[in-house]
């Protein structure tokens, strides 16, 4: 039991408490750090949740949209420092 207490304590430090309230079905903006070489900027990526797991620290959300008629699946790990924002555009 103390372990688990401990973990937890651990990683209550890097869970982000400003994310919108969102479910499967709603539409995002998801703004994502992209570092390539020595540049870094900022990448938004929109489209619905499909799928979500929640398990503290490791919860992810699984966001689909159309490009060019062919749909395209991305799995973003909620708590990443590389994601900069969450936006609810459609519940």
């Amino acid at each position: 039991m103390k372990l688990n207490k401990l973990i937890k304590d651990i990683e209550s430090d890097y869970l982000k408490l400003d994310l919108p309230s969102f479910k499967i079905g709603n539409i995002v903006s998801i703004d994502v750090l992209i570092q390539e070489g020595n540049k870094k900027r900022i990448q938004s990526y929109s489209g619905k949740i499909i799928s979500q797991h929640l398990a503290g620290l490791n919860s992810t959300i699984t966001v689909r949209r159309l490009s060019k008629g062919i749909g395209i699946e991305r799995i973003f790990p909620i708590h990443s420092p590389d994601i900069k924002s969450i936006n609810l555009i459609e519940k």
